[in-house]
């Protein structure tokens, strides 16, 4: 009999092995199945955050043991890329490598350089969808354009046919029995990170296990409430799917085919089904948008943005990013991205305006904070939320609306459950006096325990005087656009 070849999986961003079409192509070709990751260091590619490589070394150890279960195994490498395929290839005589894509454009360039490479040695290369409702090309203006506002993208999206139904996990796998050792070297700086900082990932189970434990305890209940109570901060009405489906430990279309199933068993109502999958098709908007302008990830995508005067200001920087500012529904959000790496959506936006908007600051400063500290820290995802909060980008929120922090504190954390919880030196404080603490009588403050500028700071800048300094740059900007001056 002759002896096939094997083939490579090629894991990268879809760390699962339900609704993974690369495993299954594999699977159905009949050869040895080889699972391979790679810390990629393909020149460009940018490195992982220490939150996000923290998720990663967790969710790795449980695909591995998923493959053992099966027969198969996980060779983990780093290095560049096609120099780490190429030399498994030359070292068990693979012949085709399979892969799921990804579609900032570093990774389209390498993938694309490496398919007609392989393929010039005969060998095959196959790519696939595992991440996306729609491809990024898929959804397209009736001119063939691209689309720049959500709402018109997704009334195009949800106009076509339905997504493709998830793939079961294969089954009758032949598994290449290669005596591979894992590469553990990218793995061992995690032992040096600030232990505080990632303490919080405690309360996470990467994995694909931990994925589906994460959706079905979402529904049907949580999503019942979630129109209602996505914006509370201070009540688990959120799924917190978002580092699963970063890392592919769960797909969109295995979340849209668990929702459909609540729906017809009547349990949820198509109204609150809809509200949800639309929070997909704008992380799909996000891709569509990094696809067709990667520029997004590094510049603004609305150029008249480029001669803002953005301050410069280091000080003030590392107040906000260490949940400093005086704030305390901004503090709040910076300590709990600090010690679980996640954040809130809603406190996502009010920290995004504060610093764009009331400190000036560059969104791009913020954007790379939240690259370094967010387990679910995805570019399209990252730089689009961050443009759009600036105001700079697709879809933007007009720059001139301007996120009270007090008014929002007190609109969406009434009582201050998540306040009390990042900020415990306010604990004490009624929640009359919480959202605005130097605005509090000074007998409630010494009742509470709170010190103004000891045990808690005063806020770094007032609003009033923000909100007009960001509104006279604004219209700055304008003016000089429209005077032509340089």
């Amino acid at each position: 009999m002759t002896k096939l070849s094997p083939v490579i999986v090629w894991f990268r961003n879809d760390l699962r092995l339900a609704d993974n079409p690369a495993l299954t192509a594999a699977a159905e070709s009949g050869q040895p199945v080889l699972g391979l990751y790679i810390l990629d260091e393909t020149p460009d590619i940018r490195p992982m955050g220490p939150a996000a490589l923290c998720w990663l070394d967790k969710s790795l150890a449980s695909l591995a043991a998923d493959l053992r279960e099966m027969g198969g195994q996980l060779a983990v490498r780093s290095g560049v890329a096609s120099f780490v395929i190429d030399e498994l290839i030359d070292r068990t005589g693979v012949d085709a490598v399979y892969w799921n894509r990804a579609y900032d454009p570093v990774s389209i360039a390498r993938d694309a350089k490496l398919k007609a490479a392989l393929k010039a040695r005969g060998i095959g290369a196959w790519s696939f969808n595992a991440s996306l409702l729609n491809e990024p090309w898929e959804v397209r203006r009736q001119d063939g354009g691209d689309y720049q506002v959500f709402t018109s993208y997704w009334r195009a999206a949800c106009s076509m046919n339905s997504p493709l139904a998830p793939l079961p996990r294969p089954r009758d796998v032949a598994w290449c029995k290669h005596d591979l050792q894992n590469d553990r070297g990218p793995f061992r700086a995690l032992s040096s990170l600030d232990s505080d900082a990632m303490s919080g990932l405690d309360g996470w189970c990467p994995g694909e296990a931990g994925a589906r434990q994460c959706l079905d305890e979402f529904l049907p209940a949580r999503l019942m409430g979630y129109s209602a109570g996505r914006d509370d901060p201070g009540s688990p009405s959120t799924s917190c799917l978002s580092p699963h489906l970063h890392f592919g430990e769960i797909g969109p279309r295995q979340i849209v085919q668990s929702i459909s199933i609540a729906v017809e068993a009547g349990t949820v109502t198509e109204e609150a089904a809809q509200g949800f999958v639309r929070q997909l098709g704008w992380r799909d908007f996000n891709h569509h948008i990094l696809f067709h302008r990667p520029q997004v990830l590094s510049r603004n995508l609305r150029s008249n943005f480029d001669s803002f005067p953005w301050r410069d200001d280091p000080e003030t920087l590392d107040a906000w990013k260490f949940g400093r500012t005086g704030y305390p529904i901004v503090d709040a959000g910076m300590r709990e991205l600090m010690h679980t790496g996640w954040m809130h959506n809603r406190i996502r936006m009010i920290v995004g305006s504060f610093l764009t908007k009331h400190l000036l600051i560059d969104w791009r400063h913020g954007e790379a904070w939240f690259w370094d500290r967010l387990v679910d820290a995805d570019q399209a995802n990252n730089a689009g939320n961050w443009q759009w909060i600036a105001g700079t980008g697709a879809d933007a929120a007009p720059y001139f609306r301007i996120f009270n922090p007090a008014l929002q504190s007190a609109r969406h954390d009434p009582q201050g459950r998540y306040i009390r919880r990042w900020v415990p030196e306010l604990d004490r404080l009624p929640a009359a006096a919480l959202h605005e603490p130097w605005k509090a009588p000074s007998q409630v403050l010494a009742h509470a325990g709170v010190r103004l500028g000891e045990t808690y700071p005063r806020p770094i800048v007032e609003h009033a005087f923000a909100r007009t300094r960001a509104l006279d740059a604004y219209r700055s900007l304008t003016s000089r656009l429209q005077t032509h001056e340089p």
